[in-house]
């Protein structure tokens, strides 16, 4: 996706579209990828002991198979932004769509547990090339005065796919009398906490199609008079469309098709620019915030709060997930990307280091005394808040306007797949961690709590209120 430029003249400065509500649905319906990008991540939560249980597996094996969907995803990322540049964004949703919708469908029927990874793969793939087919899509659609919060979209719908997917297996769950492993309707139920997918995947597709092709593809392919239609839709009819026209063409003029190469430099590898997406990523997943995804039932569980209050508890999390995102979508365009950074970093640094605390309080019998147990859900609670509030969002808001406009799509690309190498690392860690020593395991997250604020401090530099081609 390499022609994401905004405007560089003051036409693009000043636009606003005659009617926000449209430009909302379009950027809402885009970001609708990132609510199955939610909502698939977290359903794997509520299924966790109950594939334990039916295949029989350990910690390790098991780990492998709730993050095998993550080497999907990191494939999917890499690759979607030059499938986006050959056949467009839209067919791009499309496909995604179809991926999410046949993987949610052998996810609820596996034949074994090696068949239940590969559709994890699948789904996963799908799950990549949303990721950044997504905030490219709304960089490229939106008026740069509303660029901010329109890009907070893509995270605000990965919250609410959380929450909604928590709700969903909590649903199912008392539907079978609180046995992952009972029969609704044949299928056990969490087989149907998986297989309900299919419902928001169909959705995605649907919306696909209601929503326009992006100006600066269509231009790229020669379709001028289409993209001026789009122009006028998203940034309003009072823009001199010739002009805006030829302003992405001048900027397409000056960019070349990304590729890897163009990310290289001559004594760090890669681009320092670059590099500092890489970084945002890795940080992002390093704090632990998916562990609270993928097992907070099975978490909870594990220090002895019952099957049905530990879903309760994974769905209280993803409400305050929701909160803290709609805080991060009023404040990233007022305060700006940098301080909301060091603001979570601080406060994720705390509230996990009291989760620590709390859980070297773990007794032999596997439960925490009472007052560590109300430390332990309450700073888990915090912490889902501050990363919320921060870095949540602003990391993909960083992702989709930091890097120049000429290796945009390319370095886009590498950022996101970082992140789900980062995300699968710690995936794949956790079970295992957590049986050598869970207290342990939290300072480890803490430590690169308090790493990522020094990075931000040193190497971030503020985005906000620049148009993408002062990005670089």
């Amino acid at each position: 996706m390499t022609s994401t430029a905004q405007p560089t003249g003051s036409e693009g400065r000043k636009a606003h579209p005659d009617h926000l509500g449209h430009v909302i649905f379009i950027t809402a319906a885009a970001a609708m990828g990132g609510f199955l990008f939610g909502y698939d991540s977290s359903v794997i939560n509520g299924a966790v002991e109950a594939i334990r249980s039916r295949y029989d597996v350990g910690s390790a094996l098991l780990a492998q198979v709730i993050a095998v969907a993550l080497i999907g995803c990191a494939i999917g990322a890499a690759t979607a932004g030059r499938i986006a540049d050959r056949i467009g964004r839209i067919r791009v949703m499309q496909i995604a769509s179809v991926l999410f919708t046949i993987s949610a469908v052998g996810s609820a029927l596996p034949f074994s547990l090696w068949d239940l990874a590969f559709w994890r793969i699948v789904g996963g793939f799908a799950i990549g090339m949303a990721s950044v087919i997504g905030p490219a899509y709304i960089a490229e659609v939106s008026p740069s005065a509303y660029r901010g919060r329109l890009g907070s979209f893509q995270q605000a719908a990965i919250v609410i796919g959380i929450a909604v997917s928590q709700l969903v297996n909590w649903g199912i769950l008392n539907l079978a009398d609180g046995n992952q492993r009972g029969t609704l309707a044949g299928l056990e139920a969490w087989q149907w906490m998986l297989g309900v997918m299919v419902v928001p995947a169909v959705l995605y597709g649907l919306l696909s199609f209601a929503i326009p092709e992006s100006p600066r593809y269509l231009i790229s392919v020669g379709k001028v008079s289409r993209a001026k239609e789009v122009l006028a839709e998203v940034e309003g009819h009072t823009v001199n469309l010739d002009t805006r026209v030829t302003e992405i063409q001048d900027a397409m003029r000056r960019e070349h098709k990304s590729s890897f190469k163009d990310l290289l430099g001559s004594k760090m590898g890669f681009l320092p620019i670059v590099w500092v997406g890489i970084g945002l990523s890795v940080f992002q997943q390093l704090v632990g915030i998916n562990v609270a995804f993928y097992y907070s039932s099975a978490l909870w569980q594990s220090v002895g709060i019952d099957p049905s209050a530990s879903f309760f508890y994974s769905f209280t999390t993803s409400i305050i997930n929701i909160i803290g995102t709609v805080i991060a979508m009023v404040f990233v365009d007022k305060i700006g990307r940098r301080p909301l950074a060091l603001i979570g970093s601080a406060g994720m640094a705390l509230s996990l280091a009291l989760e620590a605390w709390a859980f070297s309080a773990k007794t032999a019998a596997g439960t925490l005394p009472p007052t560590e147990g109300t430390v332990a859900l309450i700073a888990a609670h915090v912490f889902v808040l501050f990363f919320a509030l921060s870095w949540g969002v602003v990391v993909w808001v960083f992702l989709g306007e930091m890097f120049p406009n000429r290796i945009r799509a390319a370095a886009l690309g590498v950022a996101a797949c970082a992140q789900w190498i980062a995300n699968w690392a710690i995936t794949a860690s956790f079970p295992s961690l957590s049986d050598w020593n869970l207290s342990g395991t939290y300072v480890i997250y803490t430590i690169f709590a308090l790493l990522s604020i020094p990075f931000v401090l040193k190497f971030v530099k503020e985005t906000k209120g620049k148009a993408l081609e002062e990005m670089g």
